[in-house]
């Protein structure tokens, strides 16, 4: 705590110092994966339900073999130190030995959503630059393969691992998991036969010669622009991650985590992933949720953890075969939502609710443990974590306000982010060095941050990120919308749900199914408006700029809601 100039204290609060946190092992990602898979080596890591029938299981082991095979692939293809390797896949072992390879070759683990479109694909192979794609071909109804053949027509006239694009640059190779196709894109089998050359020695030099701040992971988040952010992450920023939730969600080694969510959200690989390597458990993959299907395969391997949003917990409760399955392994399930209150379940674990962080800071920043007490962290977001400065700041002038009082939460500390891709660090951190979240909230008086919402206007949705600028750019195309802006309403499982209001040109004959549909092939399926609002011009409030004025409209989305019947 530090004194104002009136003798009140300010708005800084810090945690204890990093080397004094417990738990933490090797601050690399290669020597995170060293430390776990020694440590742990004959237990199972991996479980991946092929849809054939067939089950896939690697051990600790097995993942050190699969990760250091591609890491020599990697080499063999001329992947070198700060080389930015693409992995788009579902939640698949091949994905967790993608990233960590990566590492192990001294690369940039650069993982891009798989909710991709098009569009969006084109925009994050360019922002990115990575020198090589791994990815999967079928998503869903998505075929990633042709996908690209349509953005780069190259590709199919280029042997395998010479592409040279005009409109992707720095990339050079790419590598299919799953059916392949003919044209210049290698199949997994090809490229992981690659790395027999590669000696071993060379893989582990390079792994032994990564620095805990050397770049290490770039992550993709939205951001006020309507652009995705590429997030660049220290290798040590990612790691420190991976061990502290491991303690903070109080996680032993019995631990079996599920999750439908993909690993390419910081949120997902740090709390699930990284955090059940760190307990020396093992993950249970399913690529896509499907309800029904998620039930069944928490029974038969029996989880100890689901990890999920909740409305995936709605879904799950009202899958047809809901009451007949036996949860009753659930240990690390809280009893506050569905999946603990389940009639075969019995627990008293409790999710970290008291919790604080951003894609920035690789998640967490402030966070009071599971099953803390309610008299310890009340209504708060939790205490600064170790290594961690958190202050409050006017949002005009930068200036630290008095303790209590309301500004804008700003944060520096080990995890930090590197910075944004293509950003001035002088536009992006203040002169101390911290990074200014664009979120509301203040420091109580037994140094506890609260959390009260966003200065800036991203929309929060069933655990994901969207940015209402970007889906008002797509709306702003379609030939009978005069103006669009979207908000995000309060919604009881979302936390937010996606709202577009539509105001349509004269004559235009618009329908919500309509402007859905239009939306489906220019957006991931998250981004998509739940609703469709058709709104008068004359019912916008505007500034005295002639900017719609977003908390008026907000309200104006929620009494129009209220008034639709059912």
């Amino acid at each position: 705590m530090t004194d104002g100039e009136f003798g009140s204290p300010q708005s800084i609060i810090r945690g204890t110092p990093l080397d004094a946190e417990p738990g933490l092992g090797a601050l690399t990602l290669p020597g995170f994966l060293r430390d776990v898979t020694k440590r742990y080596a004959a237990r199972e890591a991996l479980v991946l339900h092929h849809p054939d029938g067939q089950v896939e299981r690697w051990s600790y082991a097995q993942l050190w073999d699969r990760a250091l095979l591609v890491a020599r692939s990697l080499v063999a293809c001329g992947i070198g130190k700060g080389s930015r390797v693409g992995v788009m896949m579902t939640n698949r072992p091949e994905w967790v030995a993608s990233v960590f390879g990566a590492g192990l070759a001294g690369g940039i683990a650069t993982p891009l959503s798989t909710f991709s479109t098009a569009a969006e694909l084109d925009l994050l192979l360019r922002l990115s630059n990575v020198s090589i794609l791994l990815f999967e071909r079928r998503v869903v109804k998505k075929d990633f393969a042709r996908m690209l053949l349509e953005l780069e027509p190259e590709i199919g006239r280029a042997p395998a691992g010479s592409l040279l694009s005009t409109r992707f640059p720095q990339l050079r190779h790419l590598v299919v998991v799953g059916e392949p196709l003919e044209e210049g894109i290698e199949t997994w089998a090809d490229f992981l036969d690659r790395g027999s050359s590669v000696p071993v020695d060379l893989v582990q030099a390079r792994a032994e010669a990564t620095n805990p701040s050397d770049p290490g992971a770039l992550f993709f988040s939205s951001g006020t622009t309507g652009k995705p952010k590429g997030v660049l992450s220290a290798q040590r920023g990612v790691v420190i991650q991976c061990w502290r939730w491991c303690r903070i969600l109080l996680l032993g080694d019995d631990v079996r985590s599920w999750t439908p969510n993909g690993f390419f959200w910081s949120g997902n690989f740090a709390s699930v992933l990284g955090a059940t390597l760190a307990a020396g458990g093992c993950v249970v993959l399913q690529p896509t949720f499907e309800p029904a299907e998620a039930l069944d395969l928490m029974e038969r391997e029996r989880v100890t953890r689901p990890f999920a949003w909740p409305h995936q917990y709605e879904q799950l409760a009202a899958a047809p075969n809901w009451l007949g399955v036996d949860l009753s392994s659930f240990r690390y399930a809280d009893r506050r939502n569905q999946v603990g209150r389940h009639p075969t379940v019995s627990t008293t674990w409790e999710e970290p609710m008291s919790a604080y962080g951003n894609t920035e800071t690789f998640t967490i920043s402030a966070v009071f443990p599971s099953n803390t007490p309610f008299e310890i962290a009340g209504n708060s977001h939790g205490e600064a974590l170790p290594g961690n400065t958190i202050k409050i700041v006017d949002p005009l002038t930068g200036a630290v306000v008095p303790r209590g009082a309301r500004g804008e939460i700003a944060v520096k500390g080990p995890t930090l982010m590197l910075g944004y891709l293509g950003v001035p660090l002088e536009e992006t951190f203040d002169e101390e060095g911290f990074f200014r979240t664009g979120d509301g909230g203040y420091i109580d008086e037994r140094d506890r941050l609260v959390w009260e919402g966003r200065l800036n206007d991203i929309i929060k949705t069933g655990g994901a990120n969207v940015s209402p600028l970007e889906v008002d750019e797509v709306l702003a195309t379609h030939p009978g919308v005069k103006v669009a802006r979207t908000v995000g309403v309060p919604h009881d499982t979302l936390g937010e749900m996606v709202v577009a209001c539509v105001v349509r040109h004269e004559g235009a004959e618009l329908t919500e199914s309509a402007i859905r549909d239009f939306l489906k092939s220019r957006l991931a399926s998250y981004k998509i408006p739940r609703r469709v609002l058709f709104v008068n011009e004359d019912e916008l409030s505007l500034t005295g700029s002639a900017k719609v004025k977003l908390s008026e409209l907000r309200k104006l989305a929620q009494t129009k809601l209220e008034d639709i019947p059912g």
